[in-house]
């Protein structure tokens, strides 16, 4: 996807399989054991084996290395494997890199994993630690001395800027997003917060982290894996799952672009990296905001659960708060990264797809087409994922051409005993 011109990837590659392993604080294992068994079991959703693929994506965050996770699934050769970076940020951009293999006719059968004992393990919420020296680490030098060492309090300075602009308190602003984060999580037994929502009171008294972000205003910290099958829409309709159809993909990065400190922009109050992948979204699936029947919004923090809906056009600014409230979208049914398991996104895509498959514990009516985004504060990425109608189209067919079968045979049925008698 170009920023200026629509690209041709749209409808040629769909997720065919989806795996995870438990979400947890202490997971016990390994993240190279964590990604296996999330990748294994995404190929078994599918249909597939580990002979079957050709391909692999990843973070550059992760620590599996492709070639490392293809032996221990006991796969063969490869003839693609990829890294995203920017954390987060990079969740929709690996199924976007795996569709544009399978649309190149570089893989077949591409897997998208990513596994890490975040709780157990390394603590991302815990902020900056000694690093290798980097030209990201010396921007960091900008703003550590202020005291702005954890991502909190860098989304902290947007949200304080949000709420001032729009004449908005903590409470009323960021409250409607955890709260439906937490309710959807309750019913949903993979979810962390399974039977566990929260009220705005609720919200209202959890402790500050970082003024005016709330512990309940942040994600939680998770050990687990998950994985994603991407292949051909040709060939995922011999495969036993519907397809989520890779309807258009996007990645983006706006001016004066940092990772989660771009505070030297015009304006804090939005997200221009989630506008330059709304702009290509749109203008590559051909939809607008009103066709949309789910969203699945990176939610790391509430307050960019709000740009991102005011980014895409779903309100104006200043009137994501009240969109929420009123539950106007579907938003992150299977809890998000606030309620299920901060996973870096990719449970995320897997609800959209489970979501157009009609299997989420959360099911919206006739759900066919998804938005789903990866981090926000970094260059990003994002998804629309839709159901794939040729299919239903050729199933309704069969279902056609078993009628008239049936009928015809009934027909025969009633001619001979006419005869008979």
């Amino acid at each position: 996807m170009s920023v200026r011109t629509r690209d041709s990837l749209g409808g040629r590659a769909a997720i065919v399989g989806i795996g995870a392993t438990e979400f947890s604080k202490d997971s016990g294992r390994s993240e190279l054991r964590l990604a296996v068994e999330s990748v294994r079991a995404a190929l078994a959703d599918a249909g597939l084996t580990p002979a079957d693929v050709d391909g692999l994506v990843t973070f550059t965050m992760d620590t599996s290395p492709e070639i490392t996770v293809a032996q221990a699934c006991g796969m063969g050769e490869l003839s693609f494997f990829s890294r995203v970076h920017y954390g987060g940020g990079a969740a929709c951009a690996t199924v976007q890199q795996a569709a544009l293999a399978v649309a190149a006719g570089v893989a077949e059968v591409v897997v998208c994993y990513r596994a890490f004992n975040e709780r157990s393990g390394r603590r991302f919420g815990s902020g900056v630690r000694h690093r290798e020296p980097s030209a990201e680490g010396t921007a960091l030098g900008w703003t550590l001395p202020f005291g702005l060492l954890t991502p909190a309090s860098w989304v902290a300075m947007a949200a304080q800027r949000y709420l001032y602009t729009y004449g908005l308190t903590p409470e009323d602003a960021f409250g409607p997003v955890a709260v439906t984060a937490r309710r959807h999580a309750a019913v949903n037994p993979a979810a962390y917060f399974h039977d566990r929502p929260i009220t705005r009171a609720d919200h209202a008294a959890s402790r500050w982290i970082a003024e005016p972000l709330r512990l309940l205003d942040c994600c939680q910290e998770t050990d687990g894996g998950q994985a994603l099958v991407v292949t051909s829409v040709e060939r995922a309709r011999d495969l036993p799952q519907p397809p989520a159809v890779v309807t258009a993909a996007a990645q983006g990065a706006g001016r004066a672009q940092e990772q989660m400190t771009s505070f030297y922009r015009d304006d804090l109050t939005g997200l221009p990296e989630m506008s330059v992948v709304a702009r290509q979204l749109w203008r590559g699936s051909g939809l607008a905001p009103a066709d949309i029947d789910v969203g699945i919004l990176y939610d790391h923090f509430t307050p960019f659960v709000l740009m991102q809906l005011e980014e895409f056009g779903f309100c104006a600014p200043g009137e994501a708060p009240a969109f929420v409230a009123e539950d106007r979208l579907p938003l992150n049914t299977h809890g998000g990264q606030l309620g299920e398991a901060y996973l870096h996104g990719m449970n995320g895509v897997a609800e959209a797809v489970r979501q157009l498959r009609g299997t989420s514990v959360n099911q919206v009516p006739g759900a066919a087409r998804t938005l789903v985004t990866a981090g926000t504060g970094v260059p990003t990425s994002g998804l629309v994922l839709t159901a794939d109608r040729a299919a239903d189209r050729a199933a309704d067919r069969d279902v056609d051409r078993d009628a008239d079968g049936a009928l015809a045979r009934a027909a025969d049925g009633a001619t001979e005993r006419a005869t008979e008698g």
